[in-house]
């Protein structure tokens, strides 16, 4: 150990590599501070996970029912959901108080806006990466992130990380296939080998020097250590599950390499590969983005997603956006009606995947992110319901309530989540 520590970074010098270290006062004033298993595959209980955004929202006049419980009436958005009204649960009146308009629409999955979350222990990370963080290890990716990456302001940005970093989407099938189906050469799984193992040698001994710090540092500071370490662990367990997976093959392709062709066209097969990746346990949390390059040109509407968003009420614009909307919903039952078919053990899929599905944006034309529109499919859970809630005042309910709920049917022990103040479902 030096006898004068660097107050931001801890060298590893036999090793030639460093890590960044939180600031730790304590150890600053004595002129030294410093920086610093795989588990079972699928089994009968397996619990799964999808969430699908839409970074425009949909028409709520068109979207929510009139008639709460179990006797509601299909709207015109809800109509391509029929057959699967036994599986699912609308809400209304669920939000995260959160306001921005198309800037927050990040706050889908959170609940809380990145520019806010810097103070918080999970900041604003996402309920995809909530449940990876638990189950993740399960399974050869820990999550996939899918959809959008460009368009107006940026996509939907659905996956957000613990320390405030998006996990940018795979944007096209093709891209989507190789990572489910496509093994590395030889020469780069041993490549990925000798990384792995380089790696962990920095980490031990990383480790072990770092962890003599603790003696040294008060109790404010030594949570910060911990904190520090948590992370360091975190690491730990993404080798270890790179370790496991990279001698084992792939599941065999079920078809052909797909071409992009267009994030419209592409939209049931990015779909269709999802189903794969869960029916064959390569992953067992997935996010959907669909964003603002969702083209309406390929659905014959010679104008611009955002531009039509802001309908100002005009009626012709309006039924453009909701061609627009019906077509993404189709395919959004027709993967519920997907997940249905796949047996997992004595029942479906879809009994096993809680799929969540709705926008960070209540309002488009009116740049709102309250009332928003969601729908819980799948999962266990009871359904055949459309559930109002007070949209104000003392009783209202935080979308983040229903969030914890599903984190912990996946087997997140878990109080809380974003800015929920109990569980809803």
């Amino acid at each position: 150990m030096p006898t004068k520590l660097d107050r931001r970074r801890f060298v590893l010098r036999s090793l030639g590599a460093s890590l960044a270290l939180p600031a730790l006062p304590s150890l600053f004033a004595q002129s030294a501070s410093a920086a610093v298993e795989a588990t079972k595959g699928a089994g009968p209980d397996a619990r799964r996970f999808v969430a699908i955004g839409n970074l425009l929202g949909y028409q709520q006049k068109h979207f929510f029912p009139e008639t709460a419980g179990s006797a509601y009436e299909l709207t015109r958005l809800l109509e391509p959901l029929a057959q699967n009204r036994s599986q699912m649960t609308v809400y209304r009146g669920l939000d995260h108080g959160v306001k921005g308009g198309h800037f927050a629409v990040h706050s889908f999955l959170s609940g809380v806006l990145n520019s806010e979350a810097q103070n918080r222990p999970d900041g604003n990370v996402s309920l995809d990466q909530f449940i990876a963080d638990e189950v993740g290890g399960q399974t050869r990716f820990p999550s996939l992130t899918v959809g959008s990456e460009g368009g107006i302001h940026g996509g939907c940005q659905l996956a957000w990380t613990k320390s405030g970093v998006r996990v940018p989407p795979i944007t096209g099938p093709a891209e989507l296939f190789e990572k489910l189906f496509i093994s590395d050469s030889p020469e780069r799984r041993a490549r990925r080998a000798r990384e792995n193992q380089l790696q962990t040698s920095i980490l031990d001994p990383l480790l072990e020097d770092a962890k003599q710090l603790a003696n040294r540092v008060n109790h404010e500071d030594r949570q910060k250590l911990d904190e520090y370490f948590s992370s360091v662990r975190d690491v730990e367990k993404r080798l270890q599950m790179r370790h496991r997976w990279v001698d084992l093959p792939k599941p065999a392709a079920p078809f052909e390499k797909p071409a992009n062709r267009n994030t419209v066209e592409d939209l049931p097969l990015l779909y269709e590969l999802i189903a794969l990746a869960l029916q064959t346990d390569s992953t067992r949390v997935a996010t959907l983005e669909i964003g603002g390059c969702f083209l309406p040109q390929h659905l014959g509407i010679d104008q611009a997603y955002h531009g039509l968003s802001h309908h100002g009420n005009d009626e012709t614009a309006i039924g453009h956006l909701l061609t627009l909307e019906t077509y993404q919903i189709q395919h959004f039952g027709k993967f519920l009606s997907r997940l249905a078919g796949i047996k997992d053990g004595g029942s479906s899929l879809l009994d096993s995947t809680a799929v969540l599905f709705g926008s960070g944006i209540g309002n488009a034309n009116s740049h709102t992110n309250s009332d928003l529109p969601i729908v819980l499919a799948g999962g266990g859970y009871q359904h055949g319901q459309f559930k109002k809630v007070e949209p104000k005042g003392q009783s209202k309910i935080p979308l983040c309530n229903l969030f914890l709920d599903i984190a912990q049917r996946m087997g997140v022990e878990a109080e809380s989540f974003g800015t929920s103040t109990g569980t809803f479902c």
